[in-house]
């Protein structure tokens, strides 16, 4: 008589690639807008949404010495927004204010290019090797030896700092020339079309990064 045993497989595919990615910007984004329609406070809504990206960063700095980036970028924005919620109660302003968080996001980000640590790294890495462990160790490689990878990077997260900048300057503009009323529901149409933007922009470069990274795990 035979035995099979089972044993089984660590989940992969896209809900394990985008799980960083949905913990430190999808949870924290998600709760705040769900908090603000629900009638919290905006003090209130920035600090909830700051517990989980809170926690990330506090766990790798204890567990792993190292920063979490992106979770870290969330905290400091929330602090920022909180600072500037207390500045004025004018409705202008307080449109404004998310260019406000979206500059600070983008200056973050080119300030990581310029010291040679693309932020945007941590979001891509796991959309490309999708928890395939070859296929990360094969990312982490070309990261650490290739110039072309390396560079490749840099203008990824630089396509990305460069739309959060102009959609900030786009944003402010409006914010003081448009009717407050049209500008409340332009905002969300504005942060979506930034996205957008960003996504096809930096595809240029996540393609050809994708590409050496399947060549370097086939190896």
């Amino acid at each position: 008589m035979t035995t099979t045993q089972i044993t089984a497989r660590p989940k992969t595919g896209a809900a394990a690639a985008l799980r960083p990615l949905i913990l430190d910007l999808g949870i924290p984004l998600g709760s705040y807008y769900l908090l603000r329609s629900a009638g919290v406070g905006l003090v209130m809504s920035l600090a909830f949404s700051s517990v989980v990206p809170a926690a990330r960063t506090v766990v790798g700095a204890v567990r792993n010495r190292t920063v979490n980036g992106l979770a870290g970028l969330i905290v400091v924005v929330n602090v920022v927004s909180i600072a500037l919620s207390f500045w004025t109660g004018d409705p202008r302003i307080m449109l404004a204010k998310d260019g406000a968080v979206s500059s600070t996001i983008g200056i973050a980000i080119l300030v990581s290019v310029f010291v040679g640590r693309p932020l945007m790294s941590a979001a891509l890495k796991p959309m490309l090797v999708k928890a395939n462990p070859a296929k990360a160790a094969a990312f982490d490689r070309l990261s650490a030896t290739s110039p072309r990878f390396r560079r490749l990077e840099r203008i990824f997260s630089l396509v990305w700092g460069v739309t959060l900048l102009c959609e900030c300057a786009l944003r402010v503009f409006l914010a003081f020339t448009l009717p407050v009323g049209t500008m409340v529901w332009l905002s969300t149409v504005m942060t979506i079309g930034a996205i957008s933007v960003g996504m096809v922009a930096s595809s240029a470069f996540s393609v050809p990064i994708e590409k050496m990274v399947r060549q370097e795990a086939g190896r």
